[in-house]
């Protein structure tokens, strides 16, 4: 069990210091989205998917070293939380802090990743409206109605309006 118990804090400390390196590299994400550097933030966003792809890997074994202390707990794994072996190892005090220590250290992480999330995702959702408002200005330039204008010869001349007409007609 003591093994066990080394092998979830192992990777618990693992864990905690790739969401360490990927809220770093969300933090750069921020300025890079503002200044809308679409090179940088492609490179970011690279990065960002090789983390996730180690805290992936870092997870499935979380996630087995959990089951096998369940196993020899004899305890349902939907139920045991990190929380419950907190309390269980009482009887190891250092394990114990070690344990509990990594663990409010990762969740911290895991909120700090989530909150700059969610401010890049409203940047970028700001800045795609920005894009398509734009868009549909640009879009409405060329559907703007005609104007009432004739020339010499009694037909509509086509004017859009809000255009500027750039000939300058010396006979009229």
């Amino acid at each position: 069990m003591a093994s066990l118990m080394e092998t979830l804090i192992e990777v618990l400390e693992k864990e905690n210091l790739e969401y360490g390196n990927l809220l770093e590299t969300s933090m750069k994400k921020t300025p890079a989205i503002v200044s809308d550097d679409i090179k940088s933030l492609a490179e970011i966003t690279d990065e960002e998917q090789i983390i996730v792809s180690r805290i992936n890997h870092l997870d499935h074994q979380r996630n087995e070293a959990v089951n096998d202390i369940a196993n020899v707990l004899n305890k349902d794994v939907a139920e045991l939380k990190i929380v419950d072996l907190i309390d269980m190892l009482a009887a190891r005090p250092q394990e114990q802090a070690r344990l509990a220590s990594v663990f409010d250290e990762l969740r911290r992480n895991v909120r700090a990743v989530k909150r700059v999330n969610e401010q890049n995702k409203e940047l970028i959702e700001n800045a795609l409206e920005l894009v398509q408002f734009n868009m549909q200005v640009l879009q409405s330039m060329n559907k703007a109605p005609e104007t009432a204008n004739y020339n010499r010869g009694a037909c509509n001349t086509g004017d859009v309006i809000g255009t500027v007409n750039k000939t300058f007609d010396a006979k009229q």
